[in-house]
């Protein structure tokens, strides 16, 4: 299969191309296109057998559910059984935007979509390109990101003709995406609205619409054996590079003399190190590779960097990364969430 790359200006979208990417959607196939996250590999969400693609073309686990993608509120009622009203409450306040609610399914959907599962991923992007393929495929689209199972998602369309070139049909290429991490994802299917994976959208931006919300334990933990996933990067090892990465968790100071030993160390065992460090902190380290993540003073530069930064480190060919913890801001829960899966758990508490 040769995949098309087309070029689209969001100042200046091309009806022509929107069209294009809609019809292959439309009939089967597989889109990649940009939204304000990350890029997204679309399919067809209502037919199973354009669903099994998404996961043969990324190599993804077949537990793992897909996200629905709608373009208008109205297109939410054919997909949940049930729509409480902290979901509407959540869905007027951050719809279209980087917010995912989990719900209970109706029988439209196909198991293959979620996973196996009696609920229903649902996001409405905000993105133009994104909004107007999924309007012109007619269709909800289930779009996880457009990378190979594992490794870290893509904000470039570069990164996903990396992982997905001659295996889908068109690359939409947006430019560089905004926010550069995944949606926020709910579970309002049951109880207390509770939150699967962080992102943009925070437990207090949430709090404020609904006066309730809880974090689940395995967005910063590990799954116990045999659970079934709810929500997309809850299980399996995510978002991570080629060598291993390890997390030093502390306060800046005191993390970067515990990477600095650890430097000496690898240095000392022939091995080729990187650090993910700050505008902040760069000037700490002495390493073969440092890549600066952005500014602690603008957390948003972190987020939007973070995939960008862990795919850098491949092209370097290190052998281990040591990065800066992040839990000092806004945004440290989705940082930090995507950290933590990107290292298997792999965590340096350290020490004053």
């Amino acid at each position: 299969m040769i995949t098309k790359v087309v070029k689209i200006d969001e100042s200046n979208i091309s009806r022509e191309a929107v069209q294009e990417a809609g019809r292959i959607l439309a009939g089967g196939g597989l889109v990649a296109f940009p939204t304000e996250t990350v890029y997204g590999l679309g399919a067809n969400g209502m037919d199973a057998r354009a669903a099994a693609k998404i996961y043969e073309a990324k190599g993804r686990p077949s537990d793992n559910p897909l996200i629905l993608h709608i373009a208008r509120m109205e297109e939410l009622e054919p997909l949940a059984a049930e729509i409480p009203e902290e979901a509407r409450a959540l869905a007027s306040a951050f719809w279209p935007g980087p917010m995912t609610m989990i719900l209970k399914k109706t029988a439209a959907v196909p198991y293959e979509t979620t996973g196996g599962l009696e609920t229903v991923a649902v996001r409405m992007p905000s993105h133009p390109v994104a909004n107007g393929i999924i309007s012109a495929a007619g269709v909800p689209i289930a779009a996880p990101s457009a990378n190979k199972s594992g490794r870290p998602s893509p904000t470039k369309a570069s990164h996903v003709i990396e992982d997905m070139d001659g295996k889908i049909d068109m690359i939409v290429d947006g430019g560089e995406v905004g926010i550069g991490l995944e949606s926020t994802i709910i579970d309002v299917s049951e109880g207390i609205p509770t939150v699967l994976r962080p992102g943009y959208i925070t437990m207090d931006m949430i709090r404020r619409i609904t006066g309730r919300a809880e974090l689940d334990k395995a967005s910063m933990g590990q799954m116990a054996p045999g659970v079934h996933p709810k929500a997309p990067g809850m299980k399996y090892r995510h978002y991570a590079p080629k060598a291993e990465l390890t997390i030093f968790r502390g306060r800046p100071e005191t993390s970067a003399a515990a990477i600095s030993a650890a430097l000496k160390k690898a240095a000392s065992e022939g091995k080729k190190a990187g650090v993910i460090c700050t505008e902040e902190s760069i000037g700490f380290y002495e390493a073969p590779v440092k890549k600066c993540v952005g500014s602690r003073r603008d957390p948003e530069t972190i987020a939007h960097n973070l995939y960008d930064v862990l795919r850098a480190f491949d092209e370097e060919r290190v052998d281990c990364i040591f990065s800066e913890s992040f839990e000092d801001n806004s945004l440290s829960g989705a940082i930090m969430n995507r950290l933590i899966k990107a290292s298997g758990h792999r965590i340096v508490e350290c020490q004053e």
